[in-house]
């Protein structure tokens, strides 16, 4: 197994362990949950740069070559704008079809992007470490019956947020090159072998193959028969995302979906940066919520985006910005209700230690998905209760 995670089969996400051979004959005919998707930004995306406060003086005097102006933007209310790249999205924010939740973050912010990335994945607070991700614990507390494709990752690793301490959901880069290694004439061969002692290592090996040829074949017919009308662009968030379209038309019971988008870490150069990474964002969602919508998918979904921390308000020397505290959480979907821009206008005049003070804890958003969006028992996953933030009619 050692030498194994080294080859082929790791690489590929062959070796998934866990899933369920009788799931294939009893498997549910419709879809019995709601869809979350999480995409992560990762880095730490700069807010102030996203929603820009076009009428307040330290914007400007804070970033003197990176602050943004209003014929760089798209205006969403008086003295608020949009980053331009983000222009696609801009008629779904005004129609309250993406809300976006300004200064969200914890108490005694840590700007370390490996342990600020621990605390929003795991839920836990700054001062604690946890082991398992909120959304691992949901499939723990909720999904003893549940199918084992519950939880998807698109990527090379699976992050903490879907390790639960008894369940977790599992990862695939690349689905293609998953099932052409597990059509492997050998390993199917392999996999068939029998007279294998019941306890031993190889016994556990050829479970797992076997497990994993299921998932292939699986997986590959709920992609490949379902077309999409919809063309994503060819962005490794655009890839993803139409994985993930393709996964929820078929209507295999996985409702639980996690992306990443990487180069957020914007210490030099920011400008061009964000704003390549905010058009591949705004492509990929256009793509992804109109195909949605168009097959009358969209209310059933919700699409929730973060990153680990913002930046600090004033720019550095690169003409970048650096590690900093509060930042934004993106919703988009066909059933949230209420402001959909909220805090969008900090007041620059009231740091703490040079950034945005949080006005809303990040955990109080996962409540309300996992009491609101997901049906579950939020205290139980998050360990006590946090100050409500509506976002559901």
């Amino acid at each position: 197994r050692q030498f194994l995670q080294h080859t082929t089969f790791a690489a590929s996400g062959m070796l998934m362990p866990g899933f369920i051979r009788q799931y294939v004959s009893s498997k549910a005919t419709s879809r019995q949950n709601k869809i979350l998707v999480i995409i992560q930004w990762s880095g730490g995306n700069d807010g102030l740069n996203t929603l820009i406060p076009l009428g307040q003086d330290p914007y400007y005097q804070f970033r003197p070559s990176l602050a943004l102006h209003e014929e760089e933007s798209i205006l969403l209310q008086k003295d608020l704008g949009l980053h331009a790249a983000l222009r696609p999205l801009a008629p779904d924010i005004l129609g309250g079809g993406i809300h976006i939740l300004n200064q969200v973050g914890y108490p005694n912010p840590d700007r370390s992007h490996f342990r600020s990335m621990d605390i929003w994945q795991s839920g836990s607070g700054s001062r604690e470490t946890w082991s398992t991700g909120w959304l691992g614990r949901y499939l723990d507390h909720q999904c003893t019956s549940c199918s084992p494709y519950t939880a998807l990752e698109t990527g090379d690793a699976l992050s903490l947020t879907l390790k639960g301490a008894d369940r977790q959901g599992f990862v695939m880069e690349n689905p293609d090159l998953l099932y052409r290694t597990a059509s492997n004439p050998f390993l199917r061969a392999l996999s068939r072998r029998k007279g294998i002692a019941e306890h031993s290592d190889l016994h556990y090996l050829y479970q797992v193959m076997q497990e994993t040829h299921l998932a292939a074949d699986v997986l590959h017919q709920a992609i490949e028969s379902h077309p999409l009308t919809e063309a994503f662009p060819a962005t490794a968030l655009g890839r993803q995302l139409e994985i993930i379209a393709r996964l929820i038309l078929s209507d295999e019971d996985i409702h639980i979906f996690y992306a990443s988008l990487d180069g957020f870490d914007t210490h030099a150069n920011q400008k061009q940066a964000q704003a390549n990474l905010f058009t591949q964002y705004a492509e990929a969602m256009q793509a992804f919520m109109t195909e949605l919508k168009r097959h009358q998918l969209w209310s059933d979904t919700l699409v929730m985006t973060f990153s680990e921390f913002g930046r600090r308000v004033a720019e550095n020397a690169s003409r970048g910005t650096d590690h900093g505290a509060a930042n934004q959480v993106w919703l988009a979907g066909g059933n949230l209700s209420g402001d959909p821009l909220r805090h969008a206008v900090p007041d620059l005049t009231r740091l703490v230690d040079g950034d945005l003070d949080y006005r809303i804890d990040f955990r109080s958003i996962y409540q309300e998905l996992l009491t609101g969006w997901l049906h579950a028992d939020s205290s139980a996953i998050l360990g006590e209760s946090f100050v409500p933030v509506p976002l559901f009619g």
